[in-house]
């Protein structure tokens, strides 16, 4: 075959390529609704694969694993990580759904199957065009970050109790707040009943 049409033959493969990855990104225009399409989900997640240094999944964590650092993975997890992802991993929040694409279920295969050294670096770096920011830090920070590892391992087998331990780690706003300091100056025999709406006490407030 001659350089010239076999140089045309490419040019309008790409072209075509472009065409129709253009075209499943902009499905839905530009809205953060949108759900990404198979190939741009396939696309995604070869990138996310090949832009993890090959040094940084090799990483082990080096955090010994036992209640107490479970425990505060959980809890950091609880405080800086659960209002888009939600406590138990799901993903299904108001912020978590808002954005494009969505968070992973963390208890699926695709995030469990990541080393413990790609965990570790997508909490420290990001990922970029999503909404995963960066938590790089040092000493103190990334061994909070090696504890996140942990508690994600341990996302599938989550106990109820965690959950609500959890809830009351949650960033909470000042309506939050007030209903459970009602709450507490009602069984402490200190006011009247909580105003309707307020959560039970020990139960998982909704964020979605």
């Amino acid at each position: 075959m001659k350089r010239g049409p076999f140089i045309l033959i490419i040019s309008l493969a790409a072209i075509g390529f472009a065409i129709a990855f253009g075209a499943a990104i902009l499905h839905d225009g530009l809205s953060s609704r949108a759900t990404p399409s198979r190939l741009e989900a396939f696309l995604a997640r070869h990138a996310r694969r090949l832009a993890t240094p090959a040094n940084a999944r090799s990483l082990t964590n080096p955090v010994p694993l036992n209640p107490q650092t479970l425990r505060e993975g959980r809890l950091h997890f609880a405080d800086h990580c659960a209002v888009c992802h939600d406590n138990n991993g799901d993903g299904q929040t108001i912020f978590g759904l808002g954005l494009y694409p969505r968070p992973p279920d963390l208890r699926k295969p695709d995030t469990q199957k990541l080393s413990d050294g790609e965990l570790f670096w997508i909490i420290e770096n990001g990922v970029r065009f999503t909404g995963m920011p960066a938590f790089s830090g040092h000493g103190a920070a990334a061994e909070d970050s090696w504890k996140l590892v942990h508690f994600i391992r341990h996302l599938p087998r989550l106990a109820p109790e965690e959950l609500v331990e959890m809830d009351r780690y949650n960033p909470k706003g000042p309506e939050d707040r007030e209903e459970e300091q009602q709450e507490e100056d009602f069984l402490g025999g200190q006011s009247h009943a909580p105003a309707a709406g307020a959560a039970s006490v020990g139960s998982p407030k909704p964020r979605h």
